[in-house]
């Protein structure tokens, strides 16, 4: 659940029509804040909200953050932030596709916002990226806010889908070396749980893998307390489905917690750390800000409490036995002084 408050009669910005609202002398006292547990809520100061609004399917933010920069919050879970948006998206794209021996073909679930695609397409053996999101008015914010990926969205290989992720992959003949899941968490009334259920990997995403193609999925909080949500069963739900599954994890700052990813294959992940490395030299352009071989291996090596967790985990994602994080769907909330 997310909330705008400021004081002094100043409102969120959904009275003026999607235009920046700057703060000025009220800076101080407007502030975000999202509840990530029943009884723990993270918050940071705005310098202004840039746009409010809702799609049939979700409400959305930009925020303009002060520790963070832009900051884009679908129902009132934030989703990325300009800061440290890059730790994310490298840890979701680089291994599965580093892995792969010549990655030409990649199907993105989710992703509107663009940066999974960015990040596909500086890989040089890539000829095709289909990204397919649900929302299209969620994709047409991001292109016209989010600079950063203007590029992506014009890349003659990404070929956009505003469909739901299930039926275009059912529906499609084709298979792909890699498919990505960068969907919005599980969250309980939100529209993209059931796929991360043993059903739809099983019967949906690995008969649409090449031989040799690599599935890898965001997997919600990771961290010490929070990995037990929902990481810890899409773990052992990908283990029920493909032989070899590896989980790993990141911390976000500005989650405020360790963020996880399951990369599965029924081809086993044999790159050391070097090996890796050498890959991203000779098959990525540009250097990675934060992914490198050595930083992979150690997010990939969990902590005892979580191994252990993860190791001993029995409960298999099913449509009739979701987990959820912690929140709701359409939990915006817009507050007027």
């Amino acid at each position: 659940m997310g909330d705008i408050s400021c004081s002094n009669g100043i409102s969120n910005g959904n009275g003026v029509h999607g235009k920046e609202l700057p703060l000025n002398g009220y800076r101080k006292s407007c502030w975000y804040e999202e509840e990530i547990e029943e009884n723990l809520r993270w918050s940071f100061a705005l310098n202004s909200i840039l746009h409010t609004g809702a799609t049939q399917y979700q409400d959305i933010a930009l925020l303009d953050t002060k520790p963070f920069g832009k900051a884009l919050v679908i129902d009132g879970k934030l989703q990325s932030a300009e800061t440290d948006e890059f730790i994310y998206h490298e840890s979701l794209v680089h291994p599965a596709l580093l892995h792969h021996s010549n990655p030409r073909t990649i199907f993105i679930m989710g992703g509107g916002e663009g940066s999974t695609a960015r990040e596909i397409l500086r890989h040089k053996t890539v000829e095709k990226v289909i990204m397919c999101d649900i929302d299209e008015e969620v994709v047409d914010f991001c292109k016209s806010y989010l600079i950063v990926n203007r590029e992506a969205f014009c890349d003659p290989r990404l070929d956009l889908i505003i469909n739901d992720a299930r039926a275009e992959l059912e529906n499609r003949e084709e298979a792909y070396d890699v498919i990505i899941g960068d969907l919005a968490d599980p969250i309980e009334g939100g529209p993209c749980y059931k796929l991360y259920t043993k059903s739809f990997y099983e019967f949906t995403v690995k008969p649409r893998l090449n031989q040799g193609g690599i599935f890898v999925t965001q997997a919600g909080p990771a961290g010490i307390f929070s990995h037990t949500e929902v990481f810890s069963c899409i773990y052992n739900t990908l283990r029920q489905v493909f032989k070899y599954v590896v989980p790993y994890s990141a911390h976000i700052p500005s989650f405020a917690d360790t963020w996880g990813w399951v990369m599965a294959s029924d081809s086993p992940f044999v790159l050391n750390a070097d090996e890796l490395d050498l890959r991203m030299k000779h098959k990525i352009k540009g250097e990675n800000r934060y992914l490198d071989g050595k930083t992979f291996s150690s997010a990939s090596t969990l902590s005892k409490a979580v191994r252990n967790s993860l190791d001993n985990e029995t409960h298999v994602y099913t449509e009739g036995t979701a987990r959820f994080i912690y929140g709701h769907g359409s939990a915006y909330k817009n507050n007027h002084g």
